[in-house]
């Protein structure tokens, strides 16, 4: 088939039997956009031609139209840049790896606009590369975008949160990644599961097992948040099944790839997870048992997991009457809370709060109280 690309996407879409609209609508931009493409008004993108090869079946035809019908740099008035090569990809890799090691100690309020922006650089750089070094650059902005929606719904935007999640599993269906596009659904999974909506916990985090061919580590994390989901709405069988899946080889995946390991980085996400829904099924007392196991475990440099947990335990203990220990517990992960200012664990906090407010006259509840309420202001 000859022709300009946007002729070739015609002839592909009309012979799939999709409207223009249709087509848009599977690869996620507007009729109007695909409109000027096919129209050859516009040239397209890398991303755009993947993904259209991608729905259309057509094996790679119309990434290299793409790549034939793209004018030349100089004549577009653009001086070209250098193909990156294995080591600015890597540098680019490392100071992702370092904005997600500083997400672990402090404020999501200070990683957003440096992650937009590196964000914003690498896929920019992947629109304009094909072949592997394109590919890699795709997968690797489509992992950032994933991080910054979760980094996004700790600072409380949930929009944003739910924006770039949905645009991580549109870049990394371009990229031909299943993992980060499976691993979308556990991070929208997550926002249900803080909205406290136990059937769109479930429902998302069952869709992640079941579309694409996810690696075991995703299907594993899936299964842990479809776990949640299960504890939240009340039903401990269902959640010890689903635990029961998602005790596969967590940590089972290669360390060296071209975009950092999904997931929680805590020694055993499976067993906090456990001990987060036992809570959540009113088994205060076991999870206490559980938390507390494994906080001390999490090392000082998490500090967004050791706030995350032990508030939940703290959370575990006053809600088993033991108020002594909660308020021991808090105050040695409220340091910890400050420094990581995350919305999602404000959460807890306001139940603790409440919790505890029915011992307003314990001695140890009057002293941490001006602290919590300085956490929640």
């Amino acid at each position: 088939m000859a022709g300009t690309f946007g002729e070739q996407l015609r002839e592909y879409r009309i012979a799939a039997g999709l409207s223009m609209g249709q087509l848009a609508k599977l690869i996620h931009y507007s009729k109007g956009y695909l409109s000027k493409i096919e129209n050859d008004v516009k040239p397209p993108t890398p991303t755009v031609a993947r993904l259209c090869d991608g729905v259309l079946g057509v094996g790679g035809k119309l990434l290299e139209a793409a790549l034939y019908s793209s004018p030349p740099a100089a004549a577009a008035g653009i001086r070209s840049r250098p193909v990156p090569d294995e080591l600015v990809i890597g540098g680019m890799r490392a100071s992702f790896e370092q904005l997600r090691r500083l997400g672990l100690l402090t404020s999501p309020t200070l990683l957003l606009e440096p992650l937009k922006a590196l964000q914003h650089t690498v896929h920019g750089l992947a629109r304009e590369n094909t072949g592997p070094a394109g590919t890699t650059l795709l997968r690797l902005a489509a992992r950032i975008a994933e991080y910054t929606g979760w980094m996004s719904q700790e600072a409380g935007d949930e929009r944003d949160a739910l924006r770039w999640t949905r645009q991580a599993s549109e870049l990394s269906r371009a990229a031909g990644d299943p993992d980060i596009a499976s691993y979308t659904f556990v991070r929208e999974a997550g926002l249900a599961l803080y909205r406290q909506d136990a059937r769109g916990t479930i429902t998302l985090a069952q869709q992640a097992q079941w579309i694409g061919q996810a690696g075991l580590r995703v299907l594993a994390l899936a299964a842990r948040r479809e776990a949640q989901g299960h504890a939240l709405a009340g039903d401990r069988y269902a959640a010890e099944r689903a635990f029961d899946r998602a005790a596969q080889p967590i940590g089972a995946v290669e360390q060296e790839g071209p975009y950092p390991v999904l997931g929680s980085s805590a020694p055993d996400p499976l067993e906090l997870a456990r001990g987060w829904s036992l809570c959540d099924l009113g088994l205060t007392v076991e999870a206490a048992a559980v938390l507390d196991r494994q906080l001390t475990l999490l090392p000082a440099s998490s500090r967004r997991a050791r706030a995350r947990f032990g508030t939940r335990l703290s959370l575990a203990y006053a809600l088993s009457g033991e108020v002594g220990q909660s308020c021991v517990t808090f105050a040695g992960i409220m340091d910890d809370a400050a420094h990581v200012d995350s919305a999602t664990i404000r959460t807890d906090l306001h139940q603790l709060t409440r919790t505890l407010g029915r011992w307003h006259n314990h001695g140890a509840v009057r002293e941490i109280f001006p602290d919590l309420r300085r956490l929640l202001a």
